[in-house]
């Protein structure tokens, strides 16, 4: 790798060292910059030819350079000699202007060791073409070794030399003396150009009068560089030292040969003996034999033949080889018109331009990029021809490459995107920009189609011809995916839109609703909802192709995969858009049935997405609903073991918040446990919900807390058996022998028991605390929270009350209690029982024994073991009671009836100020008990 580079450098150099040294102090060089070397040309190919520009303008140029030192083997007079002949040909050059003769753009200028001119830009010397690489740069330039000519340029060089040879014979009374491949340059167009008139010879009559040449005689003594070229030189100028126009006819005819064959005359010369030779091919040409012009074409075979005649009077001369019917093929005819374009008008400029496209796609894509192409761009200028050159210019930007077409033809086009005036003529441009858009856009970079191409478009969509407007929106569609999202957003679609909402053009408005229904496909989804069908609501006009184009839009918009219409939009804007327009008076059947068919898919669509969506609602808020339920209203059985049957009873207060006699709680007599009636699973609300999770959290707090439980004193003679509601009600009942009366003397006519209110002795009444109607430490009825004959009581676990810390004493009881003997007399509590049973007095409930309870007791007869709980309440007396409210409510003592008290389910908050303690417990006893 590195000694490539090192060779690519040492080559650099070279070059560099040698266009240095070969222009070094040149005159030339202070105006123009001296490129690098690609061809050579001239007498001997003796002039290198190197790529420049004009350092003030940057115009290209060819500099032609003579080194000196390649005739340092000669001596000082045969210098000079070739310096003189050099000299002559450049300055014979210079002063002929002719568009077939190559153009010196500075004139000769020497140097102490080189000669050099600069000339319009040059590919290379014909003589390259064919071959011919002598004094050409190392390595061989690559374009120069593939060049291939086509037909259509061999055509048409052949006849742009024959017409410079007739400027030179007919215009200039002048022989050129040396026309050769040498002296045939193919310009940067790939023109043929004549250069070389060192042996030119005018002619010596006046301008009026026949042209007479006379020229030098043969010397093979002088070196070859002051001599023409032998194998392109007519016999008669060597043999009879004489020569005329036809002499260059005879060279022309070699030429010919020459291009045909690869660059070979028709008869190789020996130098050394230059006369023989000629001799020779004299005779050769006399007979001249079918084989060598079997190269040739035959449609110019013969006039070869003719050129190449021995007789000169037999040969064309130059004006009539131009009109030969070789040179009318229509390529050549088309490339010759180019040349001669600034002779025409602009009327004949225009009848040609509208037939150049049928020639355009015959021609080779070298000739027509780099002889056609520049002509055409060079129209630009012209306003008026703008319009007619530019569909040419479009056409074969389509064959170019996009490095081509950024190179060559863009610079160009970017003044035409932004010509605006005359009028006429920019409509007529615009509309042939729109119908190649899909090219520029497609070849052109984007910040130029950010910058011109777009800005174009626009102000086609804004322009006063509806023509142009309709051309436009039909062609947008073509072209849409190209364009950037963004520019399309913010830029096309506001102009489309205010185009149809602007416009007085029933076309311009539907051709509107067509484009944007052809586009939608490229915009997003809450683009068009946001954008585009809120706009259809806006259009005023109700003619059924308006809204046939509107229905259109809904219609793709709705069944598009990308895009599609929320049912929330069809429901609120959609659907009541499109009925209100589908019962407009002018629709015919066909088009009102088209609207129905579209609402009835939206509404079937929309349907079936709510269903769907209820549906899937529906069996989440089940699953949750159930979940939760479970959680929360089906405890394991280890928990439901692990609860005794107050806490059981007291957490189902707890989650429905309702007394045990609404809720339907029934306590079994067999003392094993309480049972409660659960109400039936039911669809609970979000507010039910949340009641119940602040209720269950309110009770987990309260379940945390220390509850209060009252003292007993357990009898001695008492021994507790197992846990049912007879040994509950004894338990309770028997702690009143430990009982003293502190408030009075007074005693009660009564013997010894319990008082209870048929309820297990643990049952909590909705969030109470324990109720009881016996004489124990309990003492009182509480409802709400409202203790009877009692201090105020502090707030209970979950009733808000506490049980009452104030015990009355019943010493005088204790003294009966040991004489079961004696019947007691229970007929005091008669009253209270409710009425609706048999009435049985106490006594003789007392007097049947209990069965399984643990102690005799005088009030176990009536709560037998055989009977059922109690759950309704038993009506009592109202009682009239200072310092307590009037009323105990729905959660009163189970003894009382609660339709007898007003009172609402709320507990009502107690009064402790006016709540005393009794001063004669035995004074409310006898008022409780009759």
């Amino acid at each position: 790798m590195e000694s490539m580079l090192n060779k690519l450098k040492s080559t650099v150099t070279k070059v560099t060292a040698d266009v240095t040294s070969a222009v070094m102090g040149n005159p030339v060089t202070r105006e123009f910059e001296v490129g690098r070397h690609i061809a050579s040309g001239g007498p001997g190919m003796c002039w290198r030819i190197y790529n420049g520009t004009k350092k003030s303008t940057k115009q290209e140029v060819a500099v032609f350079v003579f080194d000196k030192k390649i005739i340092d083997r000669y001596q000082k007079f045969e210098k000079d000699q070739i310096i003189d002949s050099l000299k002559k040909g450049v300055q014979q050059l210079t002063r002929l202007r002719h568009p077939r003769l190559l153009t010196v753009q500075h004139p000769l200028e020497e140097s102490r060791d080189c000669l050099a001119f600069c000339t319009e830009p040059v590919f290379a010397s014909l003589a390259n073409v064919l071959g011919q690489w002598d004094n050409l740069p190392s390595p061989l330039p690559t374009d120069i070794k593939e060049y291939k000519l086509y037909d259509v340029e061999t055509k048409y060089g052949l006849l742009q030399i024959s017409e410079g040879l007739s400027f030179l014979h007919s215009g200039v009374k002048m022989v050129h003396g040396n026309l050769c491949p040498e002296n045939i340059i193919l310009n940067k167009s790939g023109a043929w150009k004549i250069m070389g008139f060192d042996f030119s010879i005018s002619s010596s009559n006046p301008s009026d009068a026949e042209p007479k040449y006379v020229c030098k005689e043969w010397d093979p003594n002088l070196p070859p560089l002051c001599l023409p070229n032998p194998e392109y030189v007519a016999p008669e100028y060597i043999l009879s030292v004489s020569c005329d126009s036809a002499s260059d006819m005879y060279s022309l005819g070699v030429i010919v040969h020459a291009v045909f064959n690869e660059g070979k005359p028709v008869f190789q010369v020996n130098k050394q003996d230059i006369f023989k030779s000629f001799s020779r091919q004299l005779d050769q040409l006399s007979r001249l034999s079918p084989g060598v012009l079997s190269q040739i074409p035959e449609e110019v075979r013969e006039h070869v033949k003719m050129l190449l005649s021995v007789t000169a009077n037999v040969r064309p001369d130059a004006d009539q080889m131009t009109k030969i019917p070789f040179f009318d093929d229509v390529g050549a005819v088309t490339l010759q018109y180019f040349d001669s374009l600034f002779q025409r008008d602009n009327l004949q400029k225009s009848q040609f331009y509208k037939g150049l496209p049928k020639v355009l796609p015959k021609l080779p894509k070298r000739v027509v990029v780099y002889r056609i192409l520049p002509a055409l761009t060079s129209e630009f200028v012209n306003p008026d021809m703008v319009p007619f050159v530019l569909p040419n210019v479009l056409l074969i930007a389509e064959e170019c490459t996009k490095e081509e077409y950024v190179r060559l033809i863009l610079p160009d086009l970017t003044p035409v995107f932004k010509q605006q005036e005359p009028i006429q003529a920019s409509n007529m441009i615009l509309l042939i920009f729109l119908q190649k858009m899909d090219l520029l856009l497609t070849k052109t970079p984007p910040e130029d189609i950010k910058n011109c191409v777009l800005p174009m478009v626009y102000r086609a969509l804004e322009a006063p011809s509806t023509q142009i407007q309709e051309l436009c929106l039909n062609i947008i569609p073509t072209f849409a995916n190209l364009i950037d999202y963004p520019s399309m957003k913010n830029a096309l679609i506001p102009r489309i839109k205010s185009a149809c909402l602007q416009t007085s053009s029933l076309a311009v408005r539907v051709n509107s609703l067509v484009c944007l229904g052809k586009i939608l496909e490229y915009l997003d989804k809450w683009f068009v909802i946001d954008e585009i069908l809120p706009f259809l609501q806006q259009i005023p006009s109700r003619e059924p192709a308006v809204l046939m184009g509107i229905l259109g839009i809904y219609k793709c918009t709705f069944t598009h995969k990308k895009l599609g219409i929320p049912k929330e939009h069809l429901a609120g804007k959609s659907l009541p858009h499109l009925v209100s327009l589908s019962i407009d008076n002018n629709l015919n059947l066909n088009q009102f049935n088209s609207f129905m068919a579209v609402i009835r898919e939206m509404l079937s669509r929309m349907e079936a997405e709510h269903k769907t969506k209820l549906e899937q609602l529906h069996s989440m808020q089940e699953q949750q609903r159930s979940l939760n339920l479970s959680n929360q209203m089906n405890p394991s059985e280890e928990t439901k073991n692990n609860l005794n049957p107050p806490n059981q009873v007291r957490d189902i207060d707890d989650i429905f918040g309702g007394s045990s006699a609404n809720t339907g709680v029934n306590v079994k007599e067999n003392g094993s446990s309480s049972t409660v009636s659960q109400p039936s699973r039911v669809s609970l609300t979000l507010e039910e919900k949340q009641r119940l999770a602040k209720e269950q959290e309110q009770a987990a707090k309260l379940r945390s807390q220390q509850p209060l439980a009252p003292q007993s004193v357990k009898p001695a003679t008492t021994t507790t058996q197992a846990k049912d509601l007879t040994s509950s009600l004894l338990n309770n009942m028997t702690s009143i022998n430990s009982l003293s009366l502190n408030s009075g003397p007074r005693t009660v006519p009564m013997q010894s028991g319990t008082l209870s209110s048929g309820f297990s002795s643990g049952s909590t009444m909705s969030g109470m605390g324990t109720i009881s109607n016996g004489f124990n430490s309990t003492m009182g009825f509480q409802t709400g929270g409202v203790g009877m004959g009692m201090r105020p009581a502090t707030p209970s676990l979950y009733g808000g009350m506490a049980t009452t810390t104030s015990t009355p004493n019943f010493s005088t009881l204790a003294q009966n209690q040991n004489q079961p003997s004696k019947p007691p007399d229970m007929s005091a509590l008669d009253s209270l029982f409710s009425a609706n049973k048999p009435k049985v007095s106490l006594n003789q409930m007392a007097s049947k024994p209990a069965t399984g309870a643990a102690a005799p007791s005088p009030w176990l007869n009536q709560f037998g073991t055989g009977h059922p709980t109690q759950t309704a309440g038993v009506q009592a007396v109202p009682l009239g009671m200072p310092g307590v409210q009037g009323g105990f409510g729905m959660q009163a003592n189970p003894f009382f009836n609660p339709q007898n008290f007003s009172q609402p389910a709320t507990a009502p908050t107690m009064n402790t100020g006016m709540l005393k303690q009794s001063t004669s417990v035995n004074t409310d006893l006898k008022d409780l008990f009759g």
